[in-house]
């Protein structure tokens, strides 16, 4: 395997990572209970797990390619973020501003909160793991 290939599927497995434990939380404390109370009639009484599985495949990928970016080393830590911020603002506002279009019920409020979300969490995520690779491959400086 080339380095420049290992270097990205570090980068994939780190992201994905970070992004699951982040999600999970934000899921649990803030989605849930948003989504129940302002478009409780729209969900499924269960999550498709196959649709979960191939959207964190498919954004985690995203995630990597436009904001972490492991084989850009002339890549700065501001614009990898801003291009996650990027990333994130793009795919969520695509989601959130659909189904405020077309679904019945669909509220502002969760659609401003879904895609400040994913700007606010691909940055963040972004930032952790290009920092926590930096450090990874930070070699010591010679005596």
């Amino acid at each position: 395997m080339s380095p420049r290939t290992r270097n990205w599927l570090t980068a994939y497995f780190v992201t994905a990572l970070i992004f699951a434990v982040l999600d999970v939380a934000w899921i649990l404390l803030v989605a849930n209970p948003l989504y129940q109370s302002q478009i409780g009639g729209l969900l499924a009484p269960k999550a498709n797990l196959l649709g979960a599985v191939l959207f964190y495949a498919i954004f985690v990928a995203g995630m990597v390619h436009y904001g972490v970016r492991p084989n850009a080393a002339d890549v700065s830590l501001r614009q990898r973020v801003t291009g996650a911020a990027l990333f994130g603002f793009f795919t969520y506002a695509t989601w959130a501003l659909t189904g405020f279009a077309v679904l019945k019920d669909f509220t502002a409020l969760v659609a401003v909160t879904d895609i400040l979300w994913g700007a606010a969490a691909c940055s963040l995520v972004t930032w952790v793991t290009a920092t926590v690779l930096r450090r990874r491959t930070t070699k010591p400086a010679a005596a």
